[in-house]
């Protein structure tokens, strides 16, 4: 399993107890919908690797007690913390026609309040404070906020983005 065929469900934390069970957090908007798990890819030194799951328990919130099977001590799982986790893109529930994944977006082009081209988007940063598109505009990285006074409609079959751009935001990264 590779990462371009998988998203990115969360990663571990802290080791928990002596019993070897581990503090995860999600970035999912329904925690709840990973409960039953019986699998997940550990990514161990830029490789995913399977592990069977024996406990996935939501606490609160985007936290889970996780145990892995045959993971008993501190010492097995403490080198998995800061890990991230991954899951098959065919995990992912099917959205509505207006509704999308970030992942989705890459290499969609994004265009302005005018129909004007802006670019391509590269990458999605996806920041505790904000989500952001990576769009290659003219040799620059432009960063625009995903929010939805300025991201006004995602086309998924044409594959464009359109976006109502604030004042001056594109001339920011034009100047030397």
């Amino acid at each position: 399993m590779n990462k371009d065929n998988c998203f990115q469900l969360g990663y571990i934390a802290k080791v928990h107890g002596l019993h070897g069970e581990l503090s995860v957090i999600l970035d999912v908007d329904y925690p709840e919908d990973y409960e039953d798990l019986k699998h997940i890819f550990v990514e161990q030194k830029s490789r995913l690797v399977p592990f069977f799951i024996e406990h996935f328990v939501l606490q609160h919130a985007n936290k889970v007690l996780a145990k892995f099977e045959d993971y008993d001590t501190v010492e097995k799982v403490a080198p998995l913390v800061g890990s991230a986790l991954y899951l098959p893109l065919t995990e992912l529930e099917q959205l509505d026609d207006d509704q999308y994944y970030y992942h989705e977006l890459i290499g969609f082009s994004v265009l302005d309040q005018n129909q004007q081209q802006i670019g391509e988007i590269k990458v999605i940063y996806d920041l505790e404070t904000q989500d952001l598109l990576g769009v290659d505009h003219k040799g620059k990285e432009v960063l625009i906020p995903i929010q939805d006074q300025i991201v006004t409609k995602v086309d998924k079959a044409e594959k464009k983005v359109y976006c109502h751009l604030p004042e001056g935001l594109l001339d920011i990264y034009l100047e030397d």
